[in-house]
């Protein structure tokens, strides 16, 4: 189900994927038709991008950069609400939009259940974990008893939403996976709209500062939840119309087919996503050792960053439900032509957002402080800029990546992300951070001592391209197995013909 509406968002993307038509870089049907998927799923990722950059900048306007520290510090920890969710919503939206492709409706609603009761089972661990050790969990991270205090006050009530957050992406890749990204935008977007005015009015309003910040959160997660369930049994919304297929909340939960499809494949985007989570714990504990202001300028150009790299929410799915309703119907050569030309698409996107806010770096990060001085303003903007050349190389990394789902073949996104995160990302980081000294020691076979290297750190320039390495490797290695056509031999095995169902 896609709407067609005279959006200026909308219209905005088909006219770039018109102008790439017109100099023969993709078709413009195809255009159009990823255009009408991706676009929804660009402004859901636009609203909830801001909503967490809203909130970096109330607590940064309402208490300072302490909080934003703190409430950076929380955030991978919440991001694992993300992994696990993704990781599971990885094999939901393959086996839904194959089986919506081959109109295999009989078999949908048990992958949706099933969805739902591995995301329950994988996330209410973590949020007990949140809510009992909030405290140490961030001292991991900071040294710092301020940023700590904040950052566990707030680490300890936004763990209440992760089972909400994890069942929320399952929601939206259903939606996607049977062609109508205009349901999971309009509730999503919304979400994050009723976000942001619940924590304005939590953190001014009630002075519940970090706190009210996580509330919020929670709040908005427990509601756009029951939104997206009461739609899918229901079969229809308010406002939004009827849906092609109703989910049935008392079929079996527990079908082992179709949980072993949804791990096989949602495993190897778990590690993807988890890389990324987990990196980011390093990360920030080696970007602690520059201080608390660059601490805050970073987490700052990660909010940013954030906002920079919506439009793979929206072509990485198109991809992930194009690509996959082709193979479900068995035609591997145009599902190959539609990865292909969203790659292109979206790394026109991100060319054109990237410029923008590379022009308006500056005033953009000033928008995060009433205070200046408190802030480290040039190394914000500096990281801002650099973070735009970098998440150009996301059109081709999320492309791909979503295509390679959509087929089932998830593990070389794991290991390009794997690569680009720990093997070049956080080692240059620490090298900005520390330095790095690598002792002299003896090839066995050669009997060959290496002499020692000492690297003295090189500051910010660590950081700099930290943000370059972690997209390039994940870009290269993503299009590379694109580029083989494996993929496509490996989608034979999940097609709807191959499965089973008791719904």
């Amino acid at each position: 189900m896609v709407r067609s509406v005279p959006n200026p968002f909308r219209l905005a993307i088909l006219w770039i994927g018109l102008a790439l038509a017109k100099l023969g870089l993709i078709e413009a049907e195809r255009a159009r038709r990823t255009t009408e998927l991706a676009w929804p799923r660009i402004v859901t990722g636009l609203a909830r991008m801001s909503k967490n950059a809203v909130d970096v900048a109330m607590v940064g306007v309402g208490v300072g950069s302490a909080a934003i520290a703190g409430v950076g510090f929380a955030s991978p920890f919440w991001g694992l609400a993300f992994a696990f969710g993704g990781g599971v919503a990885g094999g939901t939206i393959a086996l839904v939009s194959q089986r919506y492709g081959a109109e295999a409706f009989d078999q949908l609603g048990q992958a949706v259940r099933s969805s739902v009761l591995l995301v329950l089972v994988v996330t209410l661990p973590i949020t007990a974990t949140f809510w009992f050790v909030p405290t140490e969990l961030i001292s991991l991270l900071s040294s710092h008893p301020e940023s700590i205090e904040l950052g566990a006050t707030y680490l300890q009530i936004v763990g209440l939403g992760v089972p909400f957050a994890g069942l929320n992406l399952i929601g939206s890749r259903v939606f996607v996976g049977m062609d109508d990204a205009w349901t999971p935008m309009v509730v999503r977007a919304g979400g994050a709209v009723a976000n942001i005015v619940l924590n304005a009015v939590l953190i001014f309003g009630l002075g519940m500062d970090v706190a009210g910040a996580a509330l919020g959160t929670v709040l908005a997660n427990v509601v756009v939840s029951a939104t997206f369930a009461a739609g899918l049994v229901a079969g229809r919304l308010p406002g939004v119309g009827e849906f092609p297929v109703r989910v049935d909340p008392f079929g079996s939960y527990v079908h082992e087919p179709t949980i072993r499809d949804l791990a096989t494949i949602g495993i190897p985007v778990l590690g993807s996503k988890l890389v990324w989570t987990v990196a980011e714990f390093p990360l920030l504990a080696i970007v602690d050792v520059f201080g608390q202001d660059t601490v805050s300028a970073y987490v700052i150009a990660r909010r940013i960053w954030g906002l920079l790299n919506t439009p793979g929410w929206g072509f990485g799915l198109a991809a992930s439900s194009l690509v996959g309703q082709e193979l479900g119907t068995g035609d591997e050569i145009r599902a190959e032509q539609y990865g292909t030309e969203i790659v292109r698409f979206a790394t026109a996107v991100y060319a054109v957002g990237a410029v923008i806010v590379f022009a308006f770096a500056e005033p953009i990060v000033l928008l995060f402080t009433d205070d200046p001085a408190e802030l480290a303003v040039g190394t914000a903007v500096a990281l801002v800029q650099v973070a735009c050349l970098a998440v150009v190389l996301k059109g081709v990394s999320t492309g791909t990546a979503g295509a390679l789902k959509a087929s089932g073949d998830t593990r070389w996104p794991f290991y390009g992300q794997f690569l680009g995160m720990f093997g070049l990302a956080i080692p240059l980081t620490y090298l900005g951070a520390v330095g790095l000294e690598i002792p002299s020691w003896t090839v066995p076979v050669l009997e060959v001592a290496t002499p020692a290297v000492s690297l003295p750190a090189i500051g910010l320039l660590g950081l700099y391209l930290a943000f370059l390495a972690e997209t390039a490797a994940p870009a290269a290695i993503n299009y590379y197995r694109f580029h083989t056509g494996r993929w496509k031999a490996i989608s034979r095995g999940y097609r709807p013909e191959s499965a089973t169902s008791d719904d």
